[in-house]
């Protein structure tokens, strides 16, 4: 137990709270409202429970304002709701708890998490890239319409087709929009109007609704047909802010039936704005064709008068009084050169005349013959100095002058020289060496 950490109350809470939020973090859940509590500061508690368990939970001001149910702002005890929560843990009391940061109507709810999973699961398909959707034929000749007959999408649509250009035709598939077999009869429109091959854009929609009068338009099998289809697809599902995910995968979103028509339309007034318009351009592109023209026509008129017989041949003539004014100026410039040149070669012969340069070498021979004189008499100079050095050391080496300050050398009979008593006995004879001579001695 010494070896063990002992934990406090607060730091066994903060480890558990750090273990719940980092390991589970967002959660979404549905359950029965109960012991709901709309605190004065303006945050929510309450408990969500089903049929085995229950648990607190608490929504802060910041997210609950946002909340909006269907029987009111706030949640009543016994409403069924969907939550995406963040698991936590509340330390002063170690309770486990939610803190909720959104809220819906359960039934509501869960269709749109299915709406958002399947969105995902599809956008990661590569439904909804952009290089997918086919452009939107700028001449429509024919539209098909895939939604019910008896719908106000339908008459919508045609109303306004029939006001802004009569001369468009339109072919309508008719399919249940809502429902269970709804999903089944929008895929089997879809593939007949591309069997078909009938119309060159289809407008796919219905008008306004909630989120389960839409949830056809969100089907997957919709949503691949629409995909699939090889003629353009425009979605015209509801009002402007409901979306569904025939709006993604489609090639253009209207945000309501009748602006599909008019996306697919042109205003008549506007087509006869469009004519003029361009019977203006034409005459103006005309215009600018004959100035053209007519530019051209003077042009060559001026290259036809330039390579005129005559005329080329005054160019010529031309040509052959310039050459001959060159070659008279040629001429003589060359006569000065000439006349110049005897002058410029008595110079160089001048310069080179054997005279000047056996004058110049005799010169360069006494210069050389007195550095040679000077040269040896430096030398010369050098080495008597140098000899009178050396014969001077030699002096001061020298036994002889030794002998002269009055020291003399004693050899023996081998003229070995005597540096020791030792090297002497009685008897010996012996030379000794002064300064004026030699003195022949015995020892005794």
């Amino acid at each position: 137990m010494s070896q063990q950490h002992i934990l406090q109350i607060s730091e066994l809470t903060k480890k558990v709270r750090f273990i719940l939020e980092s390991e589970l973090n967002t959660v979404w859940l549905t359950g029965e409202v109960s012991n709901f509590i709309a605190a004065s500061s303006g945050h929510w508690y309450l408990s969500l429970k089903d049929a085995k368990s229950q648990v607190k939970c608490a929504m802060f001001k910041g997210s609950n304002r946002r909340v909006r149910l269907s029987n009111g702002a706030t949640p009543k005890n016994g409403q069924q709701v969907l939550v995406r929560a963040k698991v936590s843990l509340y330390e002063p009391r170690g309770d486990f708890q939610l803190i909720i940061e959104h809220m819906e109507d359960a039934g509501t709810g869960i269709l749109r998490q299915q709406f958002e999973q399947l969105k995902n699961k599809l956008n990661a398909q590569g439904l909804f890239d952009l290089s997918h959707k086919k452009e939107i034929p700028a001449h429509i000749n024919c539209v098909g319409i895939i939604t019910s007959p008896t719908g106000a999408a339908v008459k919508d649509i045609l109303t306004v087709l029939k006001r802004r250009n009569p001369n468009i035709k339109a072919i309508i598939y008719p399919a249940l929009v809502q429902g269970e077999y709804a999903q089944t009869d929008i895929c089997h429109a879809i593939e007949t109007a591309n069997s078909r091959q009938e119309c060159d854009v289809l407008i796919v929609g219905r008008g306004g609704g909630s989120l389960e009068d839409l949830w056809p338009f969100n089907e997957e099998s919709v949503v691949r047909a629409i995909y699939q289809s090889a003629l353009p697809v425009i979605s015209a599902v509801g009002h402007e802010i409901d979306t569904t995910l025939s709006d993604y995968v489609a090639d253009l979103r209207a945000a309501t039936p009748s602006a599909a028509a008019e996306l697919v339309s042109s205003d008549s007034n506007e087509l006869l704005n469009h004519v003029v318009m361009l019977k203006q351009r034409l005459i103006k592109a005309l215009q600018g064709t004959l100035a053209h023209l007519g530019n051209e026509k003077s042009y060559l008129q001026h290259r036809l008068s330039q390579v005129h017989p005559e005329q080329q041949l005054q160019l010529q003539q031309q040509k052959a009084d310039e050459l001959a004014l060159r070659l008279k100026q040629v001429m003589k410039r060359n006569m000065v050169q000439l006349q110049g040149k005897p002058a410029q070669l008595s110079q160089r012969l001048l310069q080179q005349s054997p005279a000047k340069v056996i004058l110049l070498q005799q010169q360069q021979v006494r210069l050389n013959k007195q550095r040679i004189s000077q040269a040896m008499q430096n030398t010369l100079q050098h080495k008597s100095e140098r000899f009178v050095h050396l014969l001077e050391q030699l002096q001061l080496v020298s036994p002889l002058a030794t002998i002269a300050r009055g020291y003399s050398v004693t050899r023996n009979k081998n003229n070995a020289v005597i540096t020791k008593v030792a090297q002497v006995s009685k008897g010996d004879e012996i030379s000794v060496q002064l300064s004026d001579g030699h003195i022949n001695a015995r020892v005794i």
